[in-house]
């Protein structure tokens, strides 16, 4: 990835070997487009949502993880 100073856009750049198959090449754009999160973040911006709502959300999810953790032990 790079990031555009100007437009402060991220550009997503797939290097091609020579004869690589372009359904490959499109699966490694879709994997590295999903990292970015752009599309999460923009499905989070269609509504607000009041912080209370968003911190009861990430203490749910901490919770969640140090269970699983605590199972794996």
């Amino acid at each position: 990835m790079r990031l555009n100073k100007n437009l402060n856009t991220i550009m997503i750049v797939v290097p091609l070997k020579e004869g690589e198959n372009i359904e490959r090449a499109l699966k490694k754009f879709k994997r590295k487009f999903e990292k970015t999160g752009v599309v999460k973040e923009l499905r989070e911006r269609q509504a607000f949502t009041k912080p209370s709502v968003r911190k009861r959300e990430l203490l749910k999810k901490a919770i969640y993880i140090q269970q699983m953790q605590q199972k794996e032990e």
